[in-house]
């Protein structure tokens, strides 16, 4: 489906300063989609602080290249061993990204649900990788033009995240304008470095931000 485009926030978004030294830029706002889709073309994101809603803009952000892209060893071994599927079964993806009955997940059931209605909108996808037992793990993100902002993955299975990870990149990258588009991983971790993510400045970011946002999606037939 196309994305339907929602009722605009009410609230005044603004992006975060280049010289603005905390990855923390604002608190407060709602979850609604149009909040939401208006953060992401701002460079924004959400997530939990404390009793509120925070929205970051990294000073040092997360990124995987797409043009060009090289998936490691490890990555390519993943991938035969697990079928792909995309937006089968969202909600699993967000619940195994949750990780119940963990104290430091960030996904609380607030977030769970303005994602799923980004779903239903057609702007947040999953990316499922699948074997005889069933979901063996995935990853949840939005698409808004041709920035994806992957938010989560999760594995039950080995290396069926990275499966999923591999499916998703290759998706984008052959959707045409692969030096263009942005595939957005937030933070840089050890696990995302071994997946090909590097970082930037929140300047490069918005720079490149900017060029992704006018593409079409990588996830419209």
């Amino acid at each position: 489906m196309r994305p339907i485009e929602p009722t605009p926030s009410s609230w005044q978004l603004e992006p975060a300063s280049d010289d603005h030294p905390n990855d923390l830029w604002a608190v407060g706002a709602d979850l609604e989609p149009g909040t939401l889709l208006a953060a992401y073309r701002l460079g924004l994101f959400p997530m939990p602080v404390g009793p509120g809603l925070g929205w970051f803009s990294p000073t040092r952000r997360a990124i995987v290249r797409l043009d060009p892209f090289t998936p490691s060893r490890s990555l390519r071994r993943a991938a035969p061993r697990y079928e792909i599927r995309v937006d089968t079964a969202f909600l699993d993806v967000v619940g195994g990204c949750a990780r119940p009955g963990d104290p430091a997940s960030w996904i609380d059931v607030s977030i769970a649900s303005a994602y799923a209605r980004l779903h239903e909108l057609g702007w947040a996808h999953s990316v499922e990788a699948w074997d005889a037992e069933g979901l063996a793990g995935g990853l949840y993100g939005v698409e808004v033009g041709g920035l994806f902002a992957a938010e989560s993955m999760f594995h039950a299975r080995t290396d069926a995240s990275k499966a999923a990870f591999l499916a998703l990149a290759e998706r984008l990258r052959t959707a045409g304008d692969a030096d263009r588009r942005l595939l957005d991983v937030q933070w840089l971790t050890p696990h995302l470095e071994s997946l090909g993510a590097e970082e930037v400045s929140r300047a490069e970011y918005r720079s490149r931000l900017a060029a992704a946002l006018v593409l079409p999606p990588a996830f419209v037939s």
